[in-house]
């Protein structure tokens, strides 16, 4: 399936799409980010054409769960879920879904923050360091 960032479905190529909102967002500041990232990956001949960026959950870390953010240029049709935020395509495992309902993915430029942020209302505590999470 495929949505839009305003959780109306992307053109499809195929069978139209349900009609539903998108179960994470990606912010305009995040996408944009993501943008540049791959124009200057392209621009130095290091990816390919199409690019996604992949939001997961693995386990791991001191609380159970970790959050990934990866550049990945291929998808599974039968086990991913495509979504366009602000024109960057985000592909999300249907089983990841389950435990990112409501989270934001967000860029921070800031003198005190800078990087990816993923706000998860579906973790219930956090480890110390704040890279993990349990649900």
């Amino acid at each position: 399936m495929s949505t839009t960032a305003t959780g109306t479905p992307a053109p499809a190529t195929q069978a139209a799409p349900e009609t539903q909102a998108a179960p994470i967002t990606v912010t305009e500041k995040a996408a944009a980010e993501v943008k540049r990232i791959i124009a200057d990956q392209q621009g130095a001949g290091g990816a390919p054409e199409k690019i996604y960026l992949r939001l997961r959950v693995v386990g791991g870390g001191c609380s159970g769960f970790q959050h990934k953010l990866d550049l990945d240029p291929q998808i599974n049709e039968k086990l991913d879920e495509v979504f366009d935020f602000h024109g960057v395509p985000v592909v999300v495992d249907r089983r990841s879904l389950m435990y990112l309902a409501g989270a934001t993915v967000d860029y921070h430029d800031d003198l005190n923050r800078r990087g990816f942020s993923i706000t998860n209302p579906s973790a219930k505590s956090h480890c110390g360091c704040g890279s993990s999470f349990s649900m």
